[in-house]
């Protein structure tokens, strides 16, 4: 803690320390989020979690029944349903589960999940129709509690790969043959999610992506390629000759704050003195890794692990006499972003007398 009557002393002290030391904090806070990768944009409606659904490219309650080489890239979950028919000649290449905790608690969280995606604001009131249109990042709700795809939807993130689209239809889903869902921008399909109140129909040779959560039943006829997920709460999927895989999620990585304090302030030349950073994420529980630079103006002071707690500390008894300029990096990582603390004005070497003979100088110039 600096002392109070020093403060006068400091903010003059300072203000010209900040201006010599503001080109190259801006070149040294460039660099280092340089590492991280630049700022992403966050999507205005967070996406919907599946939970443990999320580990199946199709569930369903009652029957699984597919008919010719269907592949299903992942795993297949039936709950309460035990009868899941067609593989071979279909084939799952994860795992097939039948009545079993696995599959019970997927269509527990696939409750949730309807239900949260129910719970989301509508943004928008659409036609039926949906072929032919573009739809920007939102939710959407069909004036018929319908949704129909005849020829191409355009689904454009803008630029965020975060970007959430749900679309609300309080019966049906229905896709035309040879319909396609094109995605643009940067959207992806995991964060893609139909809302159907009864049952989904995709025609034959259509092409979708996203989470299709049915109320009821999902009917997948010949030829169709889902880049998504098939999940139906309690009735069945039917399959003929499909292609389904769940999609890979492109997040972009949490924000966060780093803060910066210091041990003691001012401190005599040749003592220690220690500096902590505290790295916290901006959303979740999820506590940063990787590593905090430690900077003395433009110099490098060191490079510190964060520990279990989001912490890193370096201590240090080698700065010379004056005032110096102390701030803390964030690097990031895949899932974090990178951040800066403020600065902090830290006094080697000084006594009280120095500085009330510094403050009378400067007030007689």
């Amino acid at each position: 803690m600096v002392p109070k009557r020093l403060t006068s002393t400091i903010q003059i002290f300072t203000t010209m320390s900040r201006l010599a030391a503001a080109a190259t904090l801006t070149g040294a806070t460039t660099v280092l989020i340089g590492l991280a990768g630049a700022p992403q944009a966050s999507a205005a409606t967070a996406p919907i979690s599946l939970g443990t659904a999320a580990n199946y490219a199709v569930l369903a309650a009652s029957t699984v029944t597919n008919t010719g080489p269907s592949t299903i890239t992942g795993n297949l979950g039936l709950s309460p349903g035990t009868a899941v028919t067609g593989f071979p000649p279909g084939q799952v290449t994860g795992a097939i589960d039948t009545a079993d905790t696995a599959a019970l608690k997927a269509q527990n969280d696939l409750t949730s999940a309807y239900n949260a995606a129910t719970a989301t604001p509508t943004t928008a009131t659409i036609p039926v129709e949906l072929g032919g249109t573009t739809q920007t990042p939102g939710v959407y709700a069909s004036p018929a509690g319908t949704f129909g795809i005849t020829g191409t939807l355009t689904l454009d993130a803008q630029g965020d790969p975060n970007a959430v689209f749900i679309f609300k239809a309080a019966s049906t889903l229905i896709t035309a043959s040879a319909s396609t869902v094109d995605l643009v921008n940067g959207a992806q399909a995991a964060n893609v999610f139909w809302l159907v109140g009864s049952s989904a129909t995709l025609g034959t040779y259509s092409v979708i992506d996203g989470n299709i959560m049915a109320q009821a039943s999902i009917t997948v006829t010949t030829g169709v390629t889902v880049d998504g997920r098939a999940l139906a709460r309690s009735a069945a999927v039917t399959l003929d000759s499909d292609m389904i895989a769940p999609p890979v999620s492109v997040q972009a990585p949490v924000s966060t704050t780093t803060s910066l304090t210091t041990s003691v302030n001012p401190v005599p030349s040749g003592q220690p003195v220690t500096f902590t950073a505290v790295v916290a994420a901006g959303t979740g529980a999820a506590i940063p890794v990787g590593l905090v630079a430690f900077t003395d103006s433009s110099a490098l002071l060191g490079v510190v692990t964060l520990d279990s707690a989001g912490k890193a500390a370096l201590t240090t008894s080698t700065l010379a006499a004056g005032l110096h300029t102390i701030t803390a990096y964030y690097i990031g990582v895949t899932g974090f972003g990178s951040s800066q603390s403020p600065q902090i004005f830290e006094l080697i070497g000084w006594s009280w007398p120095a500085f009330r003979a510094m403050e009378s100088a400067h007030r007689a110039s």
